[in-house]
């Protein structure tokens, strides 16, 4: 079938993409800047048209031809998201009707239960951001076009705005004064499993089905309970939660937004809508996509997928690889800066003027015996301390004084990485609250050559040297970490790269680098 995906550049559109073309759909993608799509891993797969559902006129070639339209357009963010969110829906819908497209699959917010339920299944009254999901789907189903709404609470996944409040709200702050609605009951799903029924929504249904369907994870729990359950899973200690009544919405937005960096225009309107209770009140989505046989993904174990953050620093590699295809869970490069939780970086870079070669010798030939070119007694008092609170400290040294392998020992680092000439990447073993790497790279400039008949390196043969520290912390105890050796950054790991380009500078090929101490 050939899909086309609104909003392929966000957060569940840029998961949706690469699994609809698994399962041998043909896609085209709507996007404002098809810029945007130039670096993902399936731009080739895909056919991408430039438009905007705000501008009825640039969508007739989009949804020309198209059997199924997935609705993943949002506006939240903005003051006046009610009224853009029901302007663009309309155009849309007409835009579909006119194509005689077969059918639209949107994902939308809850019809709050619970409290004051019926007055508030009218159309989401009290939350902004479930009226207008509420108002959207309406407008979609009164389309013409057969329309499948899939009405989905918290999403649990690197990226979804909701999960990352939990995450930094539940890592920040071991003990909290929470507003009462933390009680109130939700049913979370999982992110692959909200992917499993969109994929499958584009031909399970018979064209008579227009309608909406709730979706949910297996389990129902609190707000509470979610953030004490966070926590579990992410080896935190128990999180003591004191719920207060008089925290307003308003008042709560502006607390989340001080504590996470999920900015306030989106944080407010997804707060307002914490204070419904929002759980499934039927599973007929069954009928037509049964539960996969293992089960629908649990709380636990969602979150799990969530957290299974990048092995390595180069957090970009992984984010354009295995998660595009294996883990919708982890971060995308199209998710907003703020998810995937906190990633603290220090980078440096320098000119050498010498060659790439010499430069990788200085590189491979770190630690042990030659250390870490840069002020030695912090080093050996922070091997001192790993050992005092049971770390491997810096006595392992290294196995050779000039080659490294992937998996063994340098010092208090493992490598993790290793690629001849280019790239050494070294995870952390000490005592750390929370996930280290240094990241060594050898960049040759364009031009550089050897003058080989007389043996030296000539004024055009340079190369540059980039480091990168990346530190993922865990807790409130890794953010002050970070805070407490931030101020050493500059004496330590610039002291590093510097040390370093003048190593291989006055070392050159004929001879194994020297150590430098400041």
């Amino acid at each position: 079938m050939r899909c086309l995906v609104t909003g392929a550049t966000g957060y569940v559109g840029g998961r949706l993409v690469p699994r609809l073309l698994g399962a041998g759909h043909d896609v085209r993608c709507l996007t404002r800047d098809a810029r945007r799509l130039r670096d993902v891993p399936w731009a080739g797969q895909v056919e991408i048209v430039t438009g905007d559902v705000s501008d009825p006129a640039t969508l007739p070639p989009a949804f020309a031809g198209v059997d199924v339209v997935y609705y993943l357009v949002h506006s939240l963010g903005r003051g006046d998201f009610e009224d853009v969110d029901r302007a663009n829906a309309a155009n849309a819908a007409a835009a579909a009707r006119a194509a005689g497209v077969g059918r639209i699959v949107y994902l939308g917010g809850p019809v709050p239960t619970g409290r004051g339920g019926s007055a508030l299944r009218r159309r989401g009254a009290g939350s902004a951001h479930l009226r207008s999901r509420t108002e959207v789907a309406d407008i979609l189903l009164a389309s013409g076009v057969p329309t499948v709404v899939l009405r989905a609470a918290v999403i649990i996944g690197s990226g979804s705005a909701s999960f990352e409040m939990l995450r930094y709200l539940t890592e920040r702050l071991p003990v909290m004064v929470t507003p009462s609605w933390v009680r109130n009951r939700i049913q979370p799903i999982a992110i692959r499993d909200v992917l499993r029924y969109l994929v499958e929504a584009a031909d399970a249904f018979p064209p008579e089905v227009n309608r909406a369907f709730d979706i949910g994870g297996p389990d129902v729990l609190t707000y509470t309970a979610l953030m004490r359950r966070y926590a579990a899973v992410a080896g935190l200690r128990r999180r003591l939660i004191v719920p207060v009544r008089p925290l307003t919405p308003k008042l709560s937005a502006l607390w989340v937004g001080l504590v996470t960096p999920v900015p306030n225009a989106i944080a407010r309107p997804l707060v307002a809508s914490l204070i419904h209770e929002a759980v499934a009140a039927e599973h007929d989505i069954a009928r037509y996509i049964p539960d996969p046989p293992p089960g629908l993904t649990g709380f636990d174990d969602a979150v799990r997928l969530a957290l299974r953050r990048v092995r390595d620093a180069e957090v970009e590699t992984r984010w354009s690889t295995a998660a595009w295809a294996d883990t919708p869970s982890e971060p995308l490069p199209t998710d907003p800066t703020w998810s995937g939780g906190t990633a603290y970086t220090d980078t440096r870079e320098r000119p050498v003027r010498a060659p790439a070669d010499d430069l990788w010798r200085v590189i491979e030939s770190i630690g042990g015996e030659h250390g870490w070119y840069s002020f030695p007694l912090a080093w050996s008092v922070r091997g001192w301390l790993d050992r005092l609170v049971g770390g491997v400290g810096l006595r392992r040294g290294r196995r050779d004084p000039q080659r490294l392998q992937v998996g063994e020992a340098l010092d208090f680092w493992r490598v993790e990485e290793i690629l001849p000439g280019s790239l050494l990447r070294l995870r952390a073993e000490m005592r750390l609250p929370g996930r280290a790497w240094l990241e060594m790279r050898v960049c040759p400039e364009r031009g550089a050559r050897r003058d080989s008949d007389r043996g030296d390196v000539g004024e055009a043969e340079r190369s540059r040297y980039r480091q990168r520290a990346v530190f993922l912390p865990k807790g409130l105890a890794g953010h002050a970490y970070w805070a407490c050796v931030w101020p050493f950054h500059a004496l330590v790991f610039g002291g590093m790269a510097r040390n370093i380009a003048r190593a291989a500078e006055r070392t050159g090929s004929r001879s194994s680098p020297a150590p430098v101490s400041r």
